[in-house]
């Protein structure tokens, strides 16, 4: 079979599967979120927080909430990173403060950036206790901004756009925490290890010896990819056999990593009571994630002698190529080849991927307020073309709304070019770059990407362990995740104080094909604008060299 063929098939498998799954995960989240009634569960936990869940927030409140909850993250987080050798089932394993620092903020951002080895870094308690919790509330805390987003767009003259605490246990209770105990059981299926077992010392038919490590891989494994989160037990990540063992439990953890993101638009269209406002979006995302595989595959396959150098042989190529154009078109920072060893064009792709601003199809949650901010800047700009004030879904468009938006857009790329910039003018990081020149930049310029847009996979070829990118990279992490949660809560405010207006047949359908293609002319011009220069420099200047 033609190797195109192929291709068409491996992405058509994926997108007919979640077809099937995503208008009933979605239906189930928008009720999830509208229910008035709470679950006993739930009481539970609001009575331990001390948080009346029928008490509504105004957009301050909401966001104050969510920043809040952040810094306690990262802060108990890294308290029990650096005490793990005092904790059961510690192995000896531990970090020094900066890399725990790091670390605490890299899971509680939804990033899961790894300077230390999986295998070495972190104990069960802290992967149990620690890692795989921040990658429940951290998940949860992208869709409960995308939510109050939601309510902003539907809600008219209100001064309320939710409560964080109930959207956050709904997100993580409800939603969350039954797909990943499915999804841990189908990967224990497929021979994914789950166990609480010590290191295994054998010896192999050479006569050596050999340590091999094993733990409550399935659990973790299961949420990080449903949570677009991406931290590898292992160091290998999921290029090793004990996360990703197969070619089934690889396509299982592709549709994990896609499925709540290709949902929430379903979610959206029954807020705003407009199904083709979430089909537009669905559209959009599909468009760029299938472009996006199809070149990644032509740029690995056209070097048939390199191609398959940093792949592992049970997925090849195709595989491959998918699985890495998914995990940053998301912000997932998974990987089961290394990106590093990719053709110049193939890393400049999965790098621009996240450049785009994790739109395509984004991760969990921050998808969605992230391409609805496209979306405003789509209908200013279509505004100002046919000579009107811009309208969405009955709201206008005013000076505070496309401020918000703007600069909403404007943090990642700023964080990424002025981190990257300062970082290779620095004799101390120019020694961790495993490559010189414009690989070398690469590798700089890819992990402030990663960082800034909390994706959290690398090149590998930066030595990031340094108290400097420790540190700097953290920034980029923590600026990057709360900066626009701050800005996007905001604009919900904003939107929800209006009064929706009833007639809107004289503002621009924002539902059909062409706003679909305006709003990706819009993203590319964007992303392309900003990073391109950078970019010609790195992989681009690679790849004609």
């Amino acid at each position: 079979m033609p190797f195109a063929i192929q291709t068409l098939c491996a992405l058509l498998l994926v997108l007919i599967l979640l077809a099937v799954a995503r208008v009933p995960l979605g239906t189930y989240m928008y009720k999830s979120f509208t229910d008035p009634k709470h679950l006993k569960s739930e009481k539970v936990v609001y009575k331990l927080i001390g948080v009346n869940p029928d008490n509504e927030m105004r957009w301050t409140h909401y966001a104050a909430a969510a920043v809040a909850f952040g810094v306690f993250s990262v802060l108990s987080l890294w308290v029990l990173i650096l005490a793990q050798g005092i904790l059961p089932w510690g192995f000896g394993r531990s970090q020094d403060w900066h890399t725990a620092l790091n670390t605490a903020v890299s899971f509680t951002t939804n990033t899961n950036w790894q300077s230390y080895s999986g295998e070495t870094g972190a104990s069960y308690v802290v992967g149990m206790a620690g890692l795989t919790v921040q990658n429940f509330v951290s998940a949860a805390t992208g869709i409960a901004v995308a939510i109050a987003l939601f309510r902003g767009l539907s809600r008219s003259g209100s001064g309320t756009v939710g409560n964080f605490w109930v959207d956050l246990v709904r997100a993580s209770l409800r939603v969350l925490l039954p797909i990943s105990v499915v999804g841990a059981i189908l990967l224990m299926i497929g021979g994914v290890v789950q166990n609480l077992a010590g290191p295994l010392h054998v010896t192999t038919v050479t006569g050596q010896a050999q340590t091999i490590l094993t733990g409550p891989v399935a659990s973790e494994e299961a949420i990080k990819m449903l949570g677009t989160n991406g931290g590898g037990i292992f160091n290998a990540n999921s290029a090793h056999p004990f996360e990703n063992p197969n070619a089934w439990t690889n396509l299982l953890e592709i549709l994990l990593v896609l499925l709540i993101p290709l949902s929430l638009p379903v979610t959206y269209g029954l807020f705003v009571q407009d199904r083709r406002q979430g089909l537009s979006l669905t559209a959009a995302m599909v468009a760029l994630w299938v472009g996006s595989a199809a070149l990644l595959v032509w740029a690995e396959s056209s070097l048939p002698v390199t191609a398959m150098e940093g792949k592992e042989s049970r997925f090849g190529v195709l595989w491959s190529a998918i699985f890495a154009t998914t995990t940053t078109g998301t912000s997932t920072g998974a990987v089961n080849s290394m990106h590093d060893s990719y053709s110049p064009l193939g890393g400049g792709l999965v790098m621009f991927n996240m450049m785009l601003g994790e739109v395509s199809p984004g991760g969990v949650g921050t998808g969605m307020y992230n391409m609805l901010t496209f979306v405003v800047l789509s209908v200013f700009i279509a505004g100002l073309m046919i000579g009107r004030t811009p309208e969405f879904l009955g709201k206008t468009i005013g000076q505070r709304e496309i401020t918000l938006a703007a600069l909403s857009a404007v943090v990642m790329p700023a964080l990424v070019l002025v981190l990257t910039a300062a970082a290779v003018l620095i004799p101390g990081v120019r020694d961790s770059m495993n490559n010189s020149g414009t690989h070398g930049l690469s590798e700089v310029l890819y992990a402030y990407t990663s960082g800034a847009n909390n994706n959290g996979s690398a090149f590998a070829g930066l030595s990031a362990g340094t108290v400097y990118l420790n540190l700097t990279i953290a920034l980029a992490m923590f600026a990057g995740r709360f900066v626009p949660i701050v800005l996007m809560v905001a604009l919900a405010g904003a939107l929800a104080a209006q009064r929706r207006r009833q007639d809107d047949s004289g503002a621009m359908p924002t539902h059909n094909a062409t706003f679909t293609v305006l709003l990706l002319c819009v993203i590319l011009i964007v992303a392309g604008l900003t990073f391109l220069p950078s970019l010609a420099l790195g992989p681009i200047a690679e790849a004609l060299s």
